[in-house]
């Protein structure tokens, strides 16, 4: 079998439906049977707190970069963030420190204020 891939918009589009066996065996279910089952599946195992830190923060920087309108290159440049480093945040392999979000979270707020002081300095 081929394999396909979806981005987020066709899965936002068209998402995947159960057949109409699959959707009776889950309306029997318990809540606790599904996520038992869930719990068992080692093909998809649920992510750690640390994982899921890791997802809320990377969706923090990227939408810090994305306000500025800069590609993560011109913003690593324009901030001065390492850009190995800004990778890895908004891929969420790397948690970055609590100064680093206090960072991004000004950059997001008033990125020309953040850009003047950078300039004066």
């Amino acid at each position: 079998m081929a394999i396909t891939r979806k981005t987020l918009e066709d899965l936002r589009s068209n998402p995947p439906r159960l057949n109409a066996v699959e959707r009776a065996r889950l309306d029997t279910m318990t809540q606790e049977e599904i996520e038992r089952n869930a719990l068992e599946d080692l093909d998809n195992p649920p992510a750690s707190e640390e994982e899921l830190a890791r997802a809320v923060a990377a969706r923090a920087v990227r939408r810090a970069r994305q306000r500025t309108g800069l590609s993560q290159t011109k913003f690593a440049e324009r901030f001065q963030i390492n850009l190995a480093r800004l990778k890895d945040w908004e891929q969420g392999r790397f948690m970055p420190d609590t100064v680093a979000l206090a960072y991004l979270k000004v950059i997001e707020t008033d990125p020309e204020a953040v850009a003047r002081a950078i300039d004066a300095a």
